[in-house]
């Protein structure tokens, strides 16, 4: 059995449910609990509210708080002086991981984090979150945007501790007007720009929540590319002449119509940072509100970045170095400032230390949480980390490196005084032996804990969880033969095409968590003159003791067409990488009756009187009963 996904699955097979089910929250066996006086605790004080922005593929230069003289961002900065600027905050090189690290405390490379795509980017579904650990103790829970850490339940935002999700699942998104969303699983149509859109749900989130505490996760998708904006907020840069970054290396390789295209996309993100803290202020909610901003990697592209090596993907202080913005009035001091080196995964024990809510002795039996809080410093009972000698890891496809108070070390045996040479422009090993053979020693002391990623090992994804009502299978997680190809090299919202022959299969690895009866929806294009196509769609076992020999199968006709040129061109400031999308339109397979264990979801078109089948995008499962 998947080694990701198995102690869930051996708890759920075993019935091993706890009374808090109802809300969607697994108890399985090794998952820490709040204790009655904890929870009693939780109920009978007040608790301080929390929303948690994350920016993606915003670097630490984006900001005018941070030097860059080509924007301003006031209410970034605000967050900053009337709160606090943690000013050695580090995450991940890429998105995925950082999640993994924010969502648990933990490194990434412990819980099965690999890549970013396809299955790579799930976090072992026994690991415990901040959702869930803020949800335990009383708090409405909620996450709006890109969440990035796996789809199908038990990975999705609802099974991790979020009652409200709003947004979607995969890496990146190609269109950011009006595009096709999910909510809470049910796929649904998005409201103008999407920043935008996802602001306004989480202030309806917070008015909803009444006098509970919420946790609000804000996970937005901008800068990353495609490159798209609102018209207001590229006027002001479409023009504009950049100051480049002051490390020479880095300025030639400015690409400045994506850098200014960035920059506009910053700028949106302020303003809507300041549209939710007066939100907060307006209803009296701002004084007890936690207000956390921060990055998921270094800048997405070759711009102003305070003269640091490296960007996003790079294990270096421009690739890792995140802003870190924390405004608590009603503890943290106006204008404090935190130089302690600190990471994505201290956020959990820090967070929960200012809300109140116990998490040293709430740990997982042998997953102790890697981060360290630092609440004591933002409220100044303590102006430095008891580990004055901590050392933070971080690994990204071969490459590792250690960051201290002073130093920065990688794999490469490279060493730099970081304080004196945030560019990273002089190599110290030689100089500073000792140091650099203390550090090496730990960085491999590190690697050799966490072992190497299991990149290599089958990774099914997840079916008919009983708490599921909707499952998505889209093209991005499916295998696929003969004539079809990809719509782009990068598959989180790609979409499957030249479907021309019956001797082509598309098919999705997949383990049925539990048994039951599902209608499977197609979302699909067909023009007028190709419709008319006869497709099965069969769940077919792989020799398991825990299936049938006997395939479960639907057939169905495509009947209606669906008409939609690729949309997103039109929106985007720069040309895109990614692939463009459609306007998909669902028609109903029919039903099909799933069995427990490890299968082969398969689709196959038995006829195609025209020129193809259809383009497919998704596949959506809705159980019955």
């Amino acid at each position: 059995m998947n080694r990701f996904i198995g102690l869930f699955i051996g708890a759920l097979r075993q019935r091993e449910w706890s009374s808090s089910m109802a809300a969607g929250t697994l108890m399985a066996t090794g998952f820490f609990l709040l204790g009655e006086a904890s929870m009693a605790a939780a109920e009978s004080s007040p608790r301080p509210n929390v929303v948690v922005i994350l920016a993606d593929d915003s670097g630490w230069g984006d900001l005018s708080l941070h030097g860059n003289p080509n924007l301003e961002t006031p209410h970034i900065d605000a967050l900053a002086k009337q709160g606090a600027h943690i000013e050695n905050f580090y995450v991940c090189a890429v998105c995925s991981p950082t999640r993994a690290e924010f969502l648990t405390g933990r490194y990434h490379n412990r819980m099965g984090v690999y890549s970013t795509s396809s299955g790579g980017e799930r976090f072992d579904a026994d690991e415990q979150t901040i959702g869930q650990l803020f949800q335990r103790a009383g708090y409405k829970t909620a996450a709006f945007g890109k969440w990035h850490s796996g789809m199908q339940w038990p990975y999705h935002p609802n099974a991790r501790g979020f009652e409200e999700f709003y947004g979607f699942c995969s890496g990146h998104w190609g269109h950011y007007f009006d595009p096709m969303l999910e909510h809470n699983g049910k796929i649904t149509s998005g409201k103008g720009f999407i920043i935008d859109d996802l602001t306004d749900h989480a202030i309806e989130f917070i008015d909803a929540a009444g006098e509970k505490p919420f946790f609000v996760y804000l996970p937005y998708n901008t800068p990353h590319s495609p490159m798209q904006v609102p018209q207001e907020y590229w006027d002001d840069f479409r023009s504009k002449d950049l100051t480049p970054d002051p490390k020479p290396e880095n300025a030639k390789r400015q690409d400045t119509p994506h850098a200014r295209a960035a920059l506009a996309m910053v700028k949106n993100i302020d303003d809507n940072v300041g549209r939710l803290v007066s939100h907060l202020e307006s209803t009296g909610k701002v004084s007890d509100t936690i207000v956390v901003y921060f990055s998921d990697n270094g800048p997405n592209g070759w711009r102003f970045n305070g003269g640091m090596k490296g960007r996003k993907g790079a294990t270096n202080e421009g690739g890792l170095r995140s802003p870190l913005m924390i405004r608590y009035p009603a503890k943290v001091t106006e204008g404090t400032h935190i130089s302690t080196v600190c990471g994505a995964i201290d956020l959990l024990p820090t967070l929960a230390d200012l809300a109140g809510i116990p998490w040293e002795q709430q740990q997982i039996e042998g997953k102790p949480v890697d981060g360290i809080s630092f609440a004591r410093e933002l409220t100044g009972s303590d102006r430095r980390l008891a580990a004055d000698d901590r050392i933070l890891f971080s690994r990204w496809k071969n490459r590792t490196t250690a960051r201290t108070q002073s130093y920065r070390i990688h794999s490469s045996g490279e060493l730099y005084d970081i304080e004196s040479d945030r560019g990273e422009s002089t190599d110290i090993a030689k100089t500073r032996p000792d140091i650099a053979a203390h550090l090496g020693k730990e960085l491999l002391r590190w690697q050799q804990s966490i072992g190497d990623p299991k990149t290599d090992e089958p990774r099914p994804f997840p079916i008919a969880h009983p708490d599921a009502t909707w499952t998505q299978l889209p093209a991005r997680d499916a295998t696929f033969n003969g004539s079809i190809k990809r719509s782009n090299r990068f598959p989180n919202c790609t979409y499957l095409h030249d479907w021309s022959d019956t001797e082509s299969r598309i098919e999705w690895d997949v383990d049925a968590l539990s048994a039951g009866r599902y209608e499977v929806q197609l979302y699909y294009v067909c023009p007028k003159e190709d419709v008319g196509a006869t497709l099965k769609l069969a769940l077919e076992s792989d020799g398991g003791a825990t299936t049938s020999n006997t395939a479960s199968s639907i057939t169905a006709k495509i009947e209606t067409p669906v008409e939609s040129p690729t949309i997103g061109a039109a929106e985007d400031r720069v040309e895109r990488m990614e692939g463009y999308v459609k306007r998909w339109k669902p028609m109903t397979l029919g039903t099909i009756d799933i069995r427990p264990g490890r299968q082969t979801l398969s689709l196959v078109a038995t006829e195609i009187p025209g020129s193809q089948a259809c383009e497919m995008r998704l596949l959506m499962l809705r159980k019955l009963d």
